[in-house]
């Protein structure tokens, strides 16, 4: 019989050969303002470094190809892994101690590298059937790694750490303004969102209206929501002394914060909804008929069977208000938003990627968290 084969990790292989042969995988720039200079591979890393890298491509191809699904996913992460150390040999080989201003910037062969490596990790992990929490811990060793490779000063010539450094205080604000507004959108939403689903629970024909009220939210905006929210917070904190101390005006995070619970009530309120409505008729009887009371049965036999889809929805709020808190720095709220409309505005790649990146690697995280705690809950179930 002939053994299956794995077509899609070829194909990225294939893209991923032609975008490191083919685009630059470095620049060097001679300080901030000037232009760099593209490296292309073999220049950036070397002829010997340039050929391992590719024959452990073509290898995960042909790993791919004759379905040994658990090797590639090894080589996978060996290439994944080793990302940084490429970059550190990159550094080291082309901005010296003599060239205190230069820096060296990461190409677009390197930053697709990355993206088709990620989504081979996707596709072996769906053919392994493994749980996303495999994912997480590959994006934790390539945190820890490249933490490593920091600390040892390897990275220091890179444009990205160069921003950094200019801005530590104030990344380690936008990470603090960032997180603060997500948790507090979550905990706002769900305080709400538990208001509107036991409200549509006493009044079942609420929940068409309530729905649609709050998906038509989602039809508008994000700057336009923002926008609308300026005038009313404004004179409410002209007319009351009291808001202005609490920080609540116009601009800032108040509208922020505002604007995000309301793009965060439909996934949770729909999702809790669905759940509890989806909950057998006959595990309810069940536990009726072991003498729970209406509480009980909503505690111990409704919401547990329900908790999956409800932690869907938490995902999904979660993951959305992290990226739409971006936008708020727009209107003063701060977080990496500040970053990437500055790096906009001074036509500075790598400061947006300094705002883009963290927001990157939170949703990821954030995502991988939840896909664990619905993973724990369900095999808890079913126990």
């Amino acid at each position: 019989m002939q053994q299956p084969t794995n077509r899609v990790i070829p194909l990225l292989v294939l893209l991923a050969l032609a975008a490191l042969w083919g685009l630059d995988a470095a620049s060097v720039q001679p300080n901030r303002i000037m232009p760099g200079s593209g490296l292309g591979l073999v220049r950036a890393l070397g002829l010997p470094w340039a050929l391992a890298l590719s024959a452990m491509l073509l290898l995960c191809g042909a790993l791919a190809v004759r379905d040994r699904a658990r090797w590639v996913l090894a080589a996978v992460c060996l290439l994944v892994l080793q990302l940084p150390l490429s970059l550190a040999w990159m550094a080291a080989r082309h901005v010296g101690a003599d060239m205190p201003l230069a820096r060296l910037g990461i190409g677009p062969g390197t930053w697709s590298l990355l993206f088709l490596l990620g989504l081979m990790l996707i596709d072996t992990q769906q053919r392994l059937r493994l749980p996303r929490v495999g994912l997480l811990g590959i994006g934790i060793g390539l945190l820890l790694v490249t933490w490593l490779i920091v600390r040892l000063g390897w990275l220091e010539p890179l444009a990205l750490m160069r921003e950094y450094q200019t801005r530590r205080a104030q990344f380690s604000t936008a990470l603090y303004t960032h997180l603060g507004l997500v948790a507090a959108t979550l905990v706002g939403s769900l305080v709400l969102g538990a208001g509107l689903v036991a409200l549509i629970s006493r009044f079942p024909r609420l929940q068409g209206s309530v729905i649609g009220g709050l998906s038509l939210i989602q039809t508008i905006p994000s700057l336009a929501l923002f926008g609308l929210l300026l005038a009313p917070l404004s004179y409410l904190s002209s007319q009351f002394p009291l808001l202005q101390q609490w920080g609540i005006r116009g601009i800032g995070w108040a509208p922020a914060l505002l604007a995000l619970v309301a793009y965060s009530l439909l996934p949770i309120v729909r999702n809790t909804c669905v759940a509890l409505q989806g909950v057998e008729a006959s595990v309810i009887e069940a536990a009726r008929g072991m003498g729970m009371g209406p509480l009980q049965v909503f505690f111990q036999a409704r919401l547990p069977l329900a908790m999956p889809v409800i932690i869907e929805g938490l995902r999904v709020t979660t993951l959305q208000a992290i990226g739409l808190t971006a936008v708020a720095a727009l209107i003063g709220a701060g977080g990496f938003g500040t970053f990437i409309f500055q790096g906009l505005g001074q036509s500075a790649m790598d400061l947006i990627v300094l705002g883009a990146l963290p927001i990157l690697l939170m949703a990821l995280l954030a995502d991988g968290l939840f896909s664990l705690l619905a993973d724990g809950w369900r095999g808890g179930a079913e126990r």
